[in-house]
């Protein structure tokens, strides 16, 4: 009993000189949190970031095969320095920007189209090999993520 009652004493005056403050469960985790993060570097963009984008069934004259080349800018495409900055804002840390939707995704039942598109090469050091269509709200979105590298469909 006299060492439950030491303990005691000396856990109150620990709390009186300020050297032992109570601090709830919650507030860990709220720590744990609020501390901020370095951030993280964005993946450099080097020579070599060139692409080849097919398109097709897009209509308006937004068919054909083109070439994008970035850092520095040129190509056949018919908006370089648009689909470059769009590019360069869309490549974060992480993220690939030419995904394709997760497995498993939720999309809404709607057509967008027949058009595809295939874009190959090479962008932020990584090889590219990616097919896009507007079968549903998902690759809609996919899509539209990329205008204008790819034609811009929207009605």
């Amino acid at each position: 009993m006299s060492r439950v009652l030491l303990g005691a004493v000396a856990s109150v005056a620990a709390a009186a000189a300020g050297t032992l403050a109570p601090v709830a469960p919650g507030a860990y985790a709220a720590e744990a949190v609020s501390r901020p993060t370095p951030p993280m570097p964005t993946p450099a963009v080097g020579p070599g970031d060139r692409l080849t984008v097919t398109v097709r069934q897009a209509g308006g004259g937004a068919d054909g095969t083109f070439e994008l080349r970035c850092h520095p800018e040129g190509g056949t495409h018919p908006d370089v320095r648009e689909a470059c900055g769009r590019l360069d804002r869309r490549t974060t840390w992480g993220t690939d920007p030419f995904a394709p939707v997760r497995s498993g995704t939720v999309c809404t039942m709607q057509y967008g189209g027949p058009a595809t598109a295939h874009v190959t090469g090479t962008w932020a050091g990584r090889r590219v090999d990616a097919r896009f269509d507007r079968g549903d709200g998902c690759e809609i979105a996919r899509w539209d993520s990329l205008v204008p590298v790819l034609p811009n469909l929207r009605a």
